[in-house]
């Protein structure tokens, strides 16, 4: 492996924990934004749906959520036969070193929790059976099923378990679409399961969320009302659900580059001095539920987008030995760079890196993004991180740096198979830092470059897609 040139103008900050954690909502599937459309038209289309949802052993047992909390390492699972979905891993946990899975009734404690304004209600008898769920010291309402079936048949979002209907989630205004319940509960769940995440790794470092002075949210959601829609500061919801009281914060979107960018805002007010110890987090995107539902029934597959990923992240003053980002390493796609990918590959690693006396060939490990392909090639997608390795090994022979025969040995050495479930935010790049600190720690890599992408063009504002990056390695100060 490769040893990061040593620079006296090296500016690092360490990365003291993090923790990722999947919420497997099956019945939350049918209110992503793809399958909700598709259901109000299509009829029959629900009992299709409801038979391809899996239970909560089966995607616990897959291979790429073990890989996510960390219980297998990214490169193992190109060894894993396929598909996944159906070569279940055998006494696979819960519980991973970063984090774990959550069932759909812990979900729906956290939603309770959560709740500032019973926009929540729970159908009495399954409420009064989930006694032992912890609701974190706020009970939630509850009301007879009749009620439940009102509320739902008035506007209300029906909260299934199975068959069963065991809540109803309201409306916050009944003229502002912003405050729709189907956006609410899209909102609710990136905070909860962005507060779960913070929690765990708090709970990892045995430190305290007092210590936590500033916050930084990017998660892919839109908070605000009608006079200010996609207001956010959803960071100081997190925040205060957590009890980090002595903490602020902002959120940072940028689509699905908006983690690196967040976690290069909260590096430089450490580095700057602003802040002590910043939380970079993010929640799941409800709304990319069951994005590509239709091709997985069409193939007889399990509908494999169940989950709500999240992610939390804390940095600190760097300490000796310490795996940490280096700052003087980020890159930001510029407005002049067009988006082919080519030029996404020069500003976003050969340029970086550059800066730093490196080479392509010099980085132990690329974080691309990291969507698991098995959600993406029946769709038509393909297989995005072997498309930008493949982008980035063709750039390495353009600079003379390999043969072109060694491209597949550059994409197998340097790269890894896709495992995120395809939430947007939470695929590109930062879902490896996990990998990449306990890979530095052990010294299997001596360093590795974390690459996102993000599509402005969404948003309509502008044609132009977006990137950053950073490299980390350990701190041998």
């Amino acid at each position: 492996m490769s040893r990061t040139k040593p620079n006296s103008q090296a500016v690092r900050v360490g990365i003291e924990g993090v923790s990722y954690s999947l919420a497997h909502v099956p019945d939350l599937v049918r209110y992503g934004s793809k399958p909700i459309r598709e259901l109000r038209t299509n009829t029959g289309l629900d009992e299709k749906l409801a038979k391809r949802l899996r239970d909560f052993s089966a995607a616990t047992a897959y291979a790429p959520h073990q890989v996510y909390i960390g219980n297998i390492e990214p490169e193992r699972l190109s060894e894993l036969p396929q598909p996944w979905y159906e070569r279940l891993i055998e006494g696979a946990t819960a519980q991973g070193p970063f984090g774990e899975l959550v069932d759909q009734k812990d979900f729906y404690a956290l939603l309770g929790s959560a709740d500032q304004f019973d926009l929540v209600r729970f159908e009495e008898k399954w409420f009064q059976e989930q006694a032992a769920l912890s609701f974190r010291g706020r009970t939630p309402r509850s009301g007879p099923s009749a009620e439940m079936k009102a509320r739902c048949a008035k506007g209300a979002l029906a909260l299934y378990s199975g068959e069963q209907l065991v809540g109803a989630f309201e409306s916050g205004h009944a003229e502002d679409a912003n405050l729709a319940p189907e956006v609410l509960l899209e909102n609710l769940s990136a905070k909860v399961t962005a507060a779960h995440s913070l929690r765990a790794v708090l709970k990892s470092l045995k430190a305290e969320p007092e210590e936590i002075d500033y916050v930084i949210s990017c998660s892919e959601e839109a908070v605000g009302d009608r006079y200010n829609r996609g207001g956010g500061n959803l960071a100081k919801a997190i925040a205060e659900d957590v009890g980090c009281v002595n903490a602020s914060g902002a959120d940072v979107k940028a689509f699905c580059a908006g983690p690196m960018y967040a976690m290069v805002h909260g590096a430089s007010l450490i580095q700057s001095g602003v802040a002590e110890k910043v939380a970079v987090v993010a929640g799941g995107s409800l709304a990319k539920l069951g994005m590509k539902f239709e091709s997985h029934l069409k193939n007889n597959m399990p509908v494999l987008e169940d989950v709500l990923g999240s992610f939390a992240v804390i940095l600190g003053s760097a300490k000796p030995n310490q795996p940490c980002m280096r700052l003087d390493s980020a890159a930001f796609h510029p407005v002049r760079a067009g988006s082919a990918p080519q030029a996404m590959a020069e500003y976003l690693a050969e340029k970086p890196l550059a800066k730093m006396g490196m080479k392509l060939t010099d980085v132990d490990r690329y974080g691309v993004e990291l969507h698991n392909p098995e959600i993406t090639v029946p769709s038509g997608s393909g297989d995005v991180p072997r498309t930008n390795y493949l982008t980035l090994a063709a750039l390495a022979v353009m600079r003379g740096l390999i043969a072109k025969n060694e491209m597949q040995d550059f994409v197998r050495a340097r790269g890894m198979v896709g495992y995120a479930p395809t939430q947007g935010h939470i695929p590109s790049a930062i879902v490896y830092l996990g990998h990449a600190v306990e890979a530095l720690k052990s010294g299997r890599i001596r360093n590795a470059l974390l690459i996102a992408k993000g599509s402005l063009f969404l948003g309509r504002m502008t044609q132009l897609s977006d990137g950053c990056s950073f490299l980390v390695d350990c701190n041998d100060a």
